[in-house]
Order: C-alpha cells, then structure tokens, then sequence
C-alpha cells in the first residue's frame, strides 16, 4: 500500500508539474514577445493591429503593480522590480487599462503573461509613496497597501550572512532567506505572505491573464512556491478551466549548487544557456555545424522544461546572468541567432523588443514625456519610433514566428553541414532554412522536404499579392533545390515554407480557422 501511495502522489506531482508547463497558446500559434515597459493601451493596439494577425502566441509584460518611485537616475526600468503594493497602478497604466488589455489581446488570439515580483518588495532603507498612491516605509518594513509589516520579512532568524544580504552563491540558504541587492526579503515559509501574493496572482487570473513569468525564483524555496501556487485558482478563459503557465527565472548556468530541476514542480524554467551558447555560435566562436544535436545534449534541460530567448531585459545590459549575449545592437548576429532559435523546434522561444538607451547608463527608463511619464510606442510603417526598437517587428524576426507556426508537430530532418559555418535544415515536409556564416557563399543542391512548387524566402521579403517581394526557390518534385545564401549579405539566410508557395492552392495561415481571428488578415 505504501508503494501504491508513493506512485499516486508522483503521479499526481507529475500531472501539476505538466499543468503549469502549457502556454495556452491558441490555435496553433507558438512564441512570447517581452514588450518591455509597453503601456497598457499600447499592447492592446499591438495584439489588435500585429500580434494577432502575425501569429504570436503571447505577450510578456512588465510587472502590473504598484512599485516604489526612483526619481533618479530619471524613474530607472528597475523601479518596476521594488514592489510597494499589489495595486495594479504602474507607468504602463491604470487598473481598468490592464483589464481592457487583457481582454483585447485575449480577443485577438494572443495570450497575456505578466512578469510578477513576488520575492520581495523594495529596497531596504527609505520612505515614500508608490505609482498607486501608497505609503511605504522600508526602514520599519510597513507596507499598509498589501498590509505587509516587520513580521512578514525575513530576518536574523533566517538569514545569518550579518548584513542580511546575499554574499555566497554557493550556500543556497544565504541565497534563498536574504536580500538579494539589498531588497526587503519576504517571508515566503508564511502562510499569511503566501496568501497576500496568491490573491494577487487570483485577481490577475479574474482579469483574464494566462500565465506568469516569476521573477527571482531562485531566491524562493521551491516548496514556498508549490505553497503559492496551491492557493492560485484556474483560469476560467483557459481550455478545460487549466491552470496558468509559469515560467520561473532560476539563471542556472553550471557551477552553483541550486540547481534549476528543483523547480520543475510548478512550471517552466528560463533557460539562461541558450542564448549565451548561441552567441558563441553566431559570433564564430563555436562551428555552427554542431548545432545539429542542438537541445537537451547541450547540457540544457528537456524541450518542455525551458522557455528560451537570445537576450533579455537583464542580460542584454549585463545584469542578471551577465553579459555576452548577442542584442539588437548586433542586428546582423542576432536575426541570424533569433531565426536559428524559431526554426528550431526545442523549447518554448522569447523574442525581445527592447528600446533605445544609452548603453553608458544601463539603468535608463523607457521613452518618457517630460512629466517623466512613459512614452507612446510611435510607429511609421512597420518600424517603431520614439526610441522604441520593436525587434518583434523586423521582418527577419516576424516572418520566422509563421515558420515555426506553419512547422508544428515536426522535428528536424535533412540535416546538412557544408562548413563550419554554413547548416540548412527542413522541418518535416513544412519548412526549410538555410544559414551561411562562412566567408563564401552557399550554392548547392539540397533536400528541403517540401513539396514541388516555387516558394518565397521569407528572410528577404513577404509573399504579397500572389508574388515574392524578396527572393524565391524553386523546389523540385523529389524535394530537391537550388539552395543559394551568399555570404555578404546583409541577411546570410534562407527560408521557405508551405504557407508561402506561390500560386498554391492551400491555406496560408492556420490563424484563418480561429474563430476569434476571422476578421484579421492571416500573418506574413
């Protein structure tokens, strides 16, 4: 009876776990944008106007309550990450903006996923009022608007590293039970602490959100977070009334004792090697060729433990994981490490849209007014303005978020490597991509899996009115074709998909059999 027990209660653990590992995605869409420090209408537009009809799963936004005012260095983006209350109140908006974006993304097929700050509140030491109006005191650790008092935090009890804060990576009791950079810790063994921030993942859950992604998850004890996720509710707009998807930032990257499989229990782990291994490649520091066992033999965890991105909001200035990943200030190694990463059927991909800042101060805010207010997301054409870089909107980056739409449901096949530097790949009988880092061109006769017929590359351009606007290929009836990626272009890439074959007479997008999309035109 024992042993029966033991199976049923790994049975049932297992059965969680895969709960809060599924993004929700609807209708065959694959893929989240982090549209960092968007405003609230400004997302809604953005599901409405290009999400929706370009095939996105989902949006990642900044954190949705009310966080403590830094005025100087000019309301920097870390603000966000110093909770005051769990009032939704922010820059990006009010309460009744977050709610009418929630439901006008979710009426455009795309999924909303809110990055919420649940270790800590602000920083130690100082006064003052909130984005929502609400007082706090840091030295006294009051914070009236959750309620939350000196009794909620941990203190010399827990942490013994003197300062309260964290120094030794290595003790995972330092690093779970004190300040990380000296933010106010959260008691989080309490039952009264997992309640307050419960509530506050049960309200965004009410208003219509899919999923979190949880910020400094490897400073909470996993079974504080099991502990909090057993008190949030399913979501009532999810299939089957499902619980929401997580995705945790645990930056696990060898070489520290905690480890990132001890949080499979409540989701997804952000998977901080991807993009630093990519760079390597993309930067011509590791062959491109072994990318062919590309995944879990990495020394990555399985396909639907990770979310992966090439950067973020925290590593592309230095922080969080550290630097070396290639960002949108290396455009041309980043489409080709950002097209590798949405061709390629391992794990669940994140694009950044990032902005402009001034890469000597690291910690700039976004676009602002003069009030110090965040800024419209300007647009002229297809490209953003303001300072907003909007990489979700560069064609090389969009056009690879159909790819891998149109290529669900099948692995890697026809596996070619011509050089250190030059791989090409089909996705089943849906998708082919070719990649040239090398200093000459590709020029071969390659299997692409696909059916005969000519297609539009849709690196170098879109498939408009029944025409290329870019380069096309042909494909032979074997699957064969002429497959040429030169060298010096701006683009060193190819690819073709069965949603983009000429004069064919097949479905284009499978976002055309969504109910709730029947009026969008099908994404390019």
């Amino acid at each position: 009876m024992i042993f029966i027990s033991l199976v049923v209660s790994l049975l049932q653990a297992t059965a969680v776990s895969a709960a809060y590992t599924n993004p929700h995605c609807v209708g065959g869409r694959d893929g989240i944008v982090h549209l960092f420090e968007w405003k609230w209408n400004d997302i809604a537009a953005e599901c409405e106007r290009f999400l929706g009809p370009y095939g996105f799963c989902a949006v990642q936004t900044s954190p949705a309550n009310e966080n403590r005012v830094v005025a100087n260095p000019n309301r920097p983006w870390w603000e966000r990450y110093q909770p005051v209350s769990y009032k939704l109140q922010t820059r990006s908006g009010s309460e009744e903006e977050f709610k009418n974006m929630v439901q006008r993304c979710n009426n455009a097929g795309v999924r909303i996923y809110v990055d919420v700050v649940i270790n800590h509140m602000t920083g130690a030491g100082g006064r003052g009022q909130g984005t929502g109006g609400s007082s706090y005191d840091a030295d006294g650790l009051q914070f009236p608007g959750v309620p939350f008092g000196p009794t909620d935090f941990n203190d010399g009890s827990e942490c013994h590293s003197g300062d309260l804060n964290i120094h030794n990576y290595n003790n995972p009791e330092e690093v779970r039970n004190c300040r990380l950079v000296g933010l106010l810790d959260l008691r989080m063994g309490k039952d009264y602490v997992r309640g307050k921030v419960a509530d506050f993942l049960n309200h965004l859950i009410g208003l219509g959100v899919a999923g979190f992604r949880v910020d400094a998850a490897k400073h909470m004890w996993p079974g504080d977070i099991v502990g909090i996720f057993n008190k949030v509710h399913v979501s009532s707009i999810l299939t089957k009334k499902s619980r929401p998807f997580v995705y945790q930032e645990v930056i696990d990257q060898g070489g520290e004792p905690i480890k990132a499989e001890e949080y499979f229990a409540t989701g997804r782990v952000t998977n901080f090697k991807f993009g630093l291994q990519l760079a390597n490649v993309f930067r011509r520091q590791n062959p491109m060729k072994y990318l062919s066992t590309w995944g879990a033999s990495w020394g990555m965890w399985a396909t639907d433990n990770v979310v992966n991105f090439i950067d973020n909001h925290d590593n592309q200035r230095g922080h969080g994981g550290g630097g070396g990943v290639l960002t949108h200030w290396e455009p041309r190694p980043y489409k080709l490490a950002s097209a590798f990463m949405l061709a390629h059927p391992y794990g669940f991909p994140r694009i950044m849209s990032s902005y402009e800042y001034n890469r000597a101060n690291n910690y700039e805010g976004p676009p602002h007014n003069g009030d110090m207010s965040t800024a419209s997301v300007g647009l002229s054409g297809m490209t953003c303005t303001g300072g907003w870089s909007c990489e979700h909107r560069w064609r090389q980056i969009y056009n690879m978020v159909a790819f891998r739409n149109i290529a669900s449901g099948t692995g890697v096949s026809n596996w070619w490597s011509g050089a250190d530097y030059q791989i090409a790949f089909s996705r089943g009988n849906k998708a082919f991509i070719a990649l040239n880092l090398e200093g000459f061109d590709i020029n071969q006769n390659l299997q692409t899996g696909l059916p005969g017929g000519t297609y539009c590359d849709v690196i170098s351009g879109n498939y408009e009115n029944g025409s290329c606007t870019g380069k096309s290929v042909t494909v032979n009836g074997d699957g064969t074709a002429r497959i040429q990626v030169c060298s010096s272009c701006e683009d060193p890439a190819l690819a073709i998909h069965i949603g983009k074959r000429r004069n064919a007479n097949i479905v284009q997008s499978p976002i055309s059999d969504i109910g709730v999309m029947a009026t969008h035109p099908p994404y390019r």
